[in-house]
């Protein structure tokens, strides 16, 4: 092998903001800086320079034999293009690839809560199925003073060694319950693509003018359905008006008006009854004496002579307000 062959590769993700106080960037440039005078390829991808394509950077894994993972904790968590990316892992990543990659998480903060970070990049890299490595974190409180601190910079190299360490003689670790996690529990939670398919679907979502395409196809579907919808609402607009004018019996003076909401029908079922006079019709009606509501099964076991009005009533099937004994004359008047 020739003297000037790169022997490994790294790809370091930053999730932070990329402010030029951030620590995570320093602790980046010392690690890359000890991993260049190793004969290491190394790759960085700024996430926030990528963010309308996060769906695809977990494809860059590909020729990488280990990376990085670092952010930075201003307030609370890990932050938010991190917590993106690692989504996009979940989601589009080739697997078998991840399984095979080495990770070292790094999270400096410059508030609380860096050991919960690391903790949270290494359980996440283990459930998707990748390799651990030790990782890094800190607390900074001012940059030139952590950057003056030669302890501390030897600490960073240590663990830029320990990295090219662990993947050059792929060092194991024991295993793991976020491991047993991912093969018993959560493996029937993601799509079960091939590497090819998931490049591809990833490659979709991170398309603006596809995913855009995608809603306006949507949208026209719905919109399709809702006309279809109404359609066969309103061509069931004469349902029950047949039934109800062939079992009509006038009943002497009696006159009464009912609204009828029909689960299913886009309008109420008008009738009007005026001693032998009998006016029905879908349509909305003031002032009327009874409001019925009832479902279509229910009625249709009315006008089948199955059930009576007062029986659903009693039972529930049928709520109404109004008057009741006009109410009950529904049986007399209509003998189904």
């Amino acid at each position: 092998m020739s003297p000037g062959r790169l022997l490994m590769k790294i790809n370091m993700y930053y999730g932070g903001r990329g402010l030029l106080d951030d620590p995570t960037l320093y602790v980046l440039n010392k690690m890359e800086d000890v991993l260049r005078e190793l004969r290491v390829s190394v790759e960085r991808y700024n996430i926030y320079e990528h963010k309308n394509e996060i769906a695809t950077l977990p494809q860059t894994f590909k020729d990488a034999d280990g990376i990085i993972l670092a952010t930075t904790i201003e307030w609370l968590g890990i932050g938010g293009y991190m917590q993106q990316f690692l989504d996009a892992c979940w989601l589009y990543g080739d697997k078998e690839k991840i399984s095979n990659t080495y990770m070292q998480p790094i999270v400096m903060s410059t508030t609380y809560g860096e050991r919960e970070g690391e903790l949270t990049l290494s359980n996440a890299w283990e459930i998707l199925g990748g390799l651990p490595c030790a990782g890094l974190c800190g607390y900074v409180e001012d940059l030139v003073t952590f950057e003056m601190n030669q302890e501390y910079n030897v600490i960073i190299e240590k663990k830029a060694e320990n990295l090219y360490r662990t993947i050059s003689q792929k060092i194991k670790s024991l295993p793991t319950s976020n491991q047993a996690v991912k093969q018993s529990v959560l493996r029937t939670q993601q799509l079960n693509l091939t590497p090819q398919e998931s490049e591809q679907l990833s490659k979709y979502v991170s398309d603006d003018s596809y995913v855009k395409k995608q809603k306006e196809d949507i949208e026209e579907l719905a919109t399709m359905f809702k006309d279809m919808l109404g359609q066969s609402q309103s061509d069931s607009s004469g349902m029950y008006i047949k039934e109800f004018e062939s079992h009509f019996i006038p009943a002497e003076d009696f006159t009464a008006s009912y609204s009828f909401m029909i689960e299913g029908a886009k309008e109420p079922l008008y009738m009007a009854i005026d001693k032998d006079k009998l006016t029905i019709h879908y349509g909305e009606e003031p002032d009327v004496d009874v409001i019925a509501k009832l479902n279509n099964e229910v009625m249709q076991a009315i006008t089948d002579g199955r059930m009576t009005f007062q029986r659903a009533f009693m039972t529930g099937e049928m709520t109404a307000k109004g008057n009741f004994k006009t109410l009950r004359m529904l049986d007399q008047v209509f003998a189904f």
